[in-house]
């Protein structure tokens, strides 16, 4: 039977997680979400807004996957500054 939490443990959800997790949904759902950018206007330099909207999330996935990368390293950390303090493990 595994053991209760103890007062120095960590939640397995914490809001820097949760952040994390919308973190990567925000580019998927944008992408999956067609009829939001099925449409040719406005054009940016004779390229249509369906080509451009989606190329547009390349880098803008990149900076939401980075984030991501920075709340799970941050979580990461206090977790195990509470095992070590906690002598746990």
């Amino acid at each position: 039977m595994p053991e209760p939490p103890g007062p120095d443990s960590v939640p397995a959800v914490t809001p820097e997680r949760v952040l994390a997790a919308l973190a990567l949904l925000v580019p998927i759902v944008a992408m999956l979400w067609v009829t939001s950018y099925d449409k040719t206007g406005p054009e940016v330099g004779g390229v249509p807004f369906f080509y451009w909207y989606q190329l547009l999330w390349v880098p803008v996935s990149a900076v939401f996957t980075v984030a991501a990368y920075l709340l799970i390293n941050r979580d990461e950390k206090a977790r195990k500054a509470v095992r070590k303090a906690g002598g746990a493990r």
